[in-house]
């Protein structure tokens, strides 16, 4: 059965990518999760609850490219890279 973003872990988790701090975060990681959350694994999900837990500086310059980020996130930046077309 597919996970629903009704799913508690999943709505924590887009509560989480709405709620930031700073808006581009909120857009980048927020329409990440709302279209891609319920395709990924549990490992994927796992992945992001961490790369969230980051601060949001760090992921903006690390998923915009400008920055490389750490290699233990490197999987799930990619995916969020894909998502918004961003190399």
């Amino acid at each position: 059965m597919t996970p629903q973003l009704t799913d508690p872990r999943l709505k924590r988790l887009r509560m989480r990518a709405w709620h930031r701090g700073t808006k581009e975060m909120d857009l980048i990681l927020g329409a990440f999760v709302d279209a891609e959350a319920t395709k990924l694994t549990d490992p994927e999900l796992l992945a992001l609850e961490k790369l969230m837990a980051e601060n949001d500086n760090d992921l903006y310059l690390w998923v915009s490219g400008a920055q490389g980020g750490p290699i233990e996130h490197a999987k799930i930046i990619q995916q969020i890279q894909s998502f918004h077309e961003i190399s």
